[in-house]
């Protein structure tokens, strides 16, 4: 192959490639906003260019001046308005894709991060400041509530799991359900009270900065894309739910334990809201019992526009974190253009049947 031909060729291959278009489409929609979404005006401290110093008033104020930045292309609107959130569903929308690969579905995904955060916010609260525990020491503190998110969380998805096979009754019927019992669990043991005050260093280690941008959530994405990729492609857990998915009946005939696949993966889907739960935790500090109102239906969006099919068989981590990624710039697209918040909701459905229409379409021009 000559010099000249690898580039093309590889270029070719990034242009096929599965999550092109969707890159694709969150620069059309990066552009869009930059240019049509207007500008804002920010006050920002005037810093000395020699000592690097903040500039102060002889009474000792800060020195302030007015600029103007693009109000979707600044750090504020951007770190906000999609890294803060985005980043708690990316790792819910991980754990889905898992479960939608299998060709099933969880609508207790927002429930289950509700009951996994309010009974560790009602554990932290008792090791705060003002908790009954309060002489506990703070790294036991913080180690009992991670342990308690994450269990909870686990225990809530492998019990969805446990339902399903063991019933034999469609995912949509048992999580649809549990969405209405893992909530009303939450607001019977908070009392529909918020709970805060958490251990000091419960919040401090999550909400480690670096500038304006938290570094936790985004390490924890980046590590939850690498680890559910890895798990996808490189190991019998990843093969099977693609072979679940695409034929479930060949795959109980190939000896796949089929059964013990869907509660593991449905296990998996509540340790990762789980982690979302505990991200939120530390970077808010509280949580009551209407927490993940809705978020189911932006965690399936999420996973169904990165590609995931909700027929089963197809989908990535990846594509779930692009798809994440593409509806939060939606979400923020409606704040930015200043159209009604209460059409966002009917956005994302309306997303959400083109994703699929675009996904039957591809399925049938891929077997024509």
């Amino acid at each position: 192959m000559s010099a000249t031909a690898k580039p093309v060729q590889l270029a070719r291959s990034i242009r096929g490639g599965q999550h092109f278009g969707l890159l694709a489409v969150i620069m059309v929609l990066a552009a869009a906003l930059t240019v049509f979404g207007g500008r804002v005006r920010i006050s920002e401290p005037i810093v000395d260019p020699v000592t690097g110093e903040i500039r102060r008033n002889s009474d000792g104020s800060v020195m302030l001046r007015t600029i103007e930045r693009s109000r979707f292309l600044n750090p504020d609107n951007l770190i906000n308005g999609i890294v803060k959130d985005g980043s708690f569903y990316a790792v819910m929308a991980v754990g889905a894709a898992f479960v939608i690969i299998t060709a099933g579905i969880d609508l207790s995904v927002g429930s289950i991060f509700c009951l996994a955060g309010v009974t560790t916010a009602m554990l932290l609260h008792a090791f705060g400041p003002r908790g009954s525990w309060s002489a506990a020491p703070p790294l036991l503190a913080s180690l009992a509530g991670v342990l308690t998110c994450l269990l909870v969380a686990t225990a809530a998805g492998w019990l969805n799991g446990v339902l399903i096979v063991r019933l034999g009754v469609h995912p949509f019927v048992i999580t649809l359900g549990t969405m209405q019992i893992y909530r009303c669990i939450a607001l019977v043991i908070s009392g529909a009270e918020p709970f805060g005050n958490f251990p000091p260093m419960f919040t401090s280690s999550v909400r480690v900065r670096l500038g304006d941008l938290g570094v936790v959530p985004l390490a924890v994405v980046v590590l939850a894309v690498a680890a559910g990729t890895i798990l996808l492609a490189r190991t019998r857990l990843g093969r099977y739910a693609y072979a679940v998915g695409g034929n479930e009946t060949a795959a109980l005939y190939s000896g796949i334990g089929v059964k013990r696949l869907k509660v593991v993966v449905y296990a998996l889907a509540g340790f990762s809201a789980g982690v979302a739960a505990l991200l939120s935790l530390g970077y808010y500090g509280a949580a009551q019992s209407d927490w993940g109102r809705g978020a189911e239906l932006k965690v399936i969006a999420s996973c169904v526009v990165g590609g995931v099919s909700l027929l089963g068989g197809r989908g990535s981590a990846i594509g779930a974190l692009l798809g994440t990624i593409t509806i939060f710039m939606i979400i923020n697209a409606i704040d930015i253009l200043r159209i009604d918040n209460n059409y966002s909701d009917g956005v994302v459905g309306a997303v959400i049947i083109l994703a699929v229409l675009l996904d039957r379409v591809s399925r049938r021009s891929g077997s024509g």
